[in-house]
């Protein structure tokens, strides 16, 4: 029997959802049909529990109060609260009607419970069959208006997550201007929450910071046409004592790739409006008679097995209902990129020096980044104009991508296809095509500007450079980027009353350009990337199964990056390279066996020049590559436990992957620091059968050797010693096999 239910209680006006561990609740009351949200957390066996809503309490609804409406609106927990009709805490919806007026107060119509989950028309989504998953439409109305709100609802067989999403109808005579539309709403008492959000910069993405949630409104946010690199769509409530493994925890996380709000507001009576969507800043969306204003999707979910449990159950929902590529479920192809190898110098036979080296050490695909087009020989120029330097390239792409494929690796190559250089023949040509406000001098960033993809023939010239460059010649993988953030927000294409819906046309531009891309080529391995890691969102997964992580490739940097990302992101999405030393961006010098473990935890490929490393660097790709193909699939299918953390105790770091079926773990520990006069610490796995007895082997040669044998209850309680090694930013892989298991 299934887990998964939705139901409605025709006497109490109770909707009940339930996943396996998980109940999320929402009511309608009063005559008026208010929407109000009852509950969300660990599972509950009633189905219906309207008390929650205190409307028992005074100032009681509207309809037994109705001078004190201004009071009912100010404490009731709306599920999708309106705007300037009483209640004082961020609405959910404003818009301006025909008159200038910004009341909008939606109250229930109707409701369908479906099997499955539409999609959301030129969005991404989660996704799932009518097995897999049931939808809840709510139908809100503003009669005054002729506003039709549709509150969406989905929930899943097999992870504890509901999917949330809004679209807005246009059912009067005349058009209206959306200026706040967030996709979730749910006020929550607050009990010892803290707020969990990402922040950064370029080369130091998603690093974990917990605040305490004050009075007034908190928020993270960006208004710099992507999800950005200094903020992130993702922020958890997470209770005062929880851990790991322990403690409650709300996760919520935006399927968007384009400027965003996540707020948390601490209201006069100690409970908590927990909001995401669009950011409203830059933000007004003509909607007019007869149309529909869709949304993004949010993602909620509830662990009461601490931020472990969370991060769990999302890598789940995406490996399983997000991403929709064919490599989703097989090996990556080892890749080496020739960007810190080479930068803009290069030509064919330097190319091909890095491939029949990088063939020669087990690598399986070269890929041609930056530089190979128009007179790129630095990042001043050419972006636009996407025809191959053969000045450079001697004979031109087929010639090169023939050869390497000779050699046998597979080829992959570099686009920036959002972008422009002044210093271009298509800006040349075209000098309107680019995103500016006329008269002001415009902000350059890397000395480019944005195309205005939300003109037809500007997104036709975007798409028909990309295809035409993969049509000739086999190129089996694209890295994406995105180097710079939208500012000038201004089109020459869009009218003057729709201005505000440039950055939101624009994303979805971008994802019209990916969908095509991967419909017409369905074998490309395609990987996102915006400056390393600006535009590592949900949204991105749906068209790629990969998106570089950040251009910082220190091991010992990305230890943090990558704890921050795989809080939220499956292990298979993380764009992972080992790298030269001294690094390009920090300078450090770190063994290559640790930058290889560091790295297994992610895609796993090479950014460096294997023609000029040293011998005993080189000695070590083909044992790292042995690695890959013996726990790609592990790492890539296998649950994620986060151990200890270098962030927090500044000393080492630790992690674990284990299989579904609890047969196989590879727990990868660093060493950042050595310590004087220090001996073997234990560490205490986690993740086990504590029925099960686990060989103990080290995971470099995982068939050789005897191993110790313990009981899983013994190596999660107790713990297994880890000796302190020689030096800093050492490493060690360890593998657990249970007896029996075949391996």
């Amino acid at each position: 029997m299934s887990d998964m239910n939705i139901s409605y209680d025709e006497k109490t006006r109770i909707f009940k959802l339930d996943t396996a561990r998980t109940s999320y609740l929402i009511g309608i009351v009063d005559d008026e049909g208010f929407i109000g949200h009852v509950y969300y957390g660990k599972i509950i066996s009633d189905s219906s529990a309207s008390y929650l809503m205190r409307t028992g309490e005074a100032p009681f609804v509207p309809s037994q109060n109705s001078r004190d409406r201004s009071s009912f609106f100010d404490a009731f927990p709306m599920e999708f609260p309106s705007c300037n009709t009483g209640d004082y805490r961020e609405s959910a919806i404003e818009l301006l009607d025909a008159r200038g007026h910004n009341g909008v107060e939606i109250v229930y119509q109707a409701h369908r419970i479906l099997k499955g989950k539409p999609g959301l028309s030129g969005l991404p989504a989660t996704f799932g069959g009518e097995t897999e998953c049931m939808t809840l439409e709510i139908d809100g109305m503003d009669k005054v208006l002729g506003l039709k709100v549709t509150l969406r609802y989905s929930i899943f067989e097999d992870v504890d997550v509901v999917a949330r999403s809004v679209s807005v109808k246009n059912m009067s005579e005349e058009s209206f201007f959306l200026t706040r539309l967030m996709s979730a709403s749910i006020d929550m008492d607050q009990e010892d929450y803290r707020l969990l959000t990402l922040h950064g910069s370029w080369a130091r993405e998603r690093h974990m910071e917990s605040r305490e949630i004050g009075c007034g409104k908190t928020s993270v946010g960006s208004t710099r046409g992507e999800s950005s690199h200094q903020e992130h769509p993702f922020m958890a409530l997470v209770s005062e004592t929880a851990a790991q493994e322990r403690g409650s925890v709300y996760g919520f996380h935006f399927i968007y790739s384009g400027n965003f709000i996540a707020q948390v507001e601490r209201t006069q009576f100690d409970s908590l409006r927990v909001q995401m969507g669009i950011h409203p800043k830059n933000f007004c969306y003509q909607v007019k008679p007869g149309e529909v204003f869709q949304a993004p999707e949010v993602i909620l979910t509830y662990s009461d097995e601490g931020l472990g449990g969370m991060s769990r159950t999302l890598h789940d929902l995406y490996r399983n209902h997000l991403i929709r590529s064919p490599y989703k479920d097989k090996k990556r192809p080892i890749l080496i990129n020739n960007w810190e190898a080479t930068y803009f110098n290069f030509n064919t036979e330097k190319l091909l020096d890095i491939a029949r080296e990088a063939r020669k050490a087990g690598i399986e695909m070269l890929v041609m980044d930056d530089g190979w087009f128009g007179r790129r020989n630095d990042d001043n120029t050419s972006l636009g104009d996407w025809k191959v330097n053969e000045e450079k390239l001697k004979g031109g792409l087929k010639p090169l991508v023939d050869q390497v494929n000779r050699i046998g690796l597979k080829f992959g190559i570099w686009f920036e296809p959002e972008m422009v250089s002044p210093d271009s023949d298509l800006y040349r040509t075209h000098p309107d095509w680019a995103i500016a406000i006329p008269g002001r001098t415009p902000c350059r960033s890397r000395n480019q500007f944005v195309l205005d993809l939300t003109r037809r023939e500007v997104l036709e010239y975007v798409y028909n450079s990309v295809a035409e460059v993969l049509h000739s010649a086999n190129i089996e993988y694209v890295k994406w980027d995105m180097n710079r953030q939208l500012t000038d927000l201004g089109s020459l294409y869009l009218g003057r009353e729709n201005q505000g819906e440039l950055s939101h046309r624009y994303v979805l531009a971008v994802y019209e350009l990916q969908e095509r891309l991967i419909k017409e080529f369905p074998d490309l391995l395609l990987e996102n990337c915006s400056g390393g890691g600006a535009r590592f969102d949900p949204g991105m997964l749906y068209y790629s199964p990969q998106i570089w992580c950040s251009d910082d490739t220190d091991a010992i940097e990305r230890l943090v990056i990558q704890e921050g990302t795989a809080l939220i992101y499956p292990l298979s999405a993380i764009g992972a390279h080992v790298s030269d030393c001294p690094n390009h961006t920090v300078g450090r010098s770190t063994p290559f066996s640790t930058r290889g473990n560091v790295a297994l935890a992610g895609t796993f490929g090479y950014e460096l020049d294997i023609t000029k490393i040293s011998e005993e660097d080189k000695a070590q790709i083909p044992e790292q590559v042995a690695l890959y193909h013996r726990y790609n699939d592990l790492v890539r299918e296998g649950d994620y436990y986060r151990i200890a953390s270098y962030r927090q105790n500044h000393f080492y770091d630790c992690w674990a992957v284990v299989s579904k079926d609890k047969k196989e773990a590879l727990v990868t520990f660093v060493q950042v620091l050595r310590r004087p006069n220090h001996h073997s610490r234990m560490i205490k796995l986690k993740g086990l059968n504590p029925e099960m007895r686990y060989k103990v082997c080290e995971g470099t040669n995982p068939d050789e050797g005897v191993g110790c044998v313990y009981y899983g209850d013994t190596l999660m309680n107790a713990g297994i010693p880890m000796e302190e090694m020689w030096g800093d930013c050492q490493s060690r892989l360890i593998f657990l096999a249970a007896e029996g298991s075949g391996v």
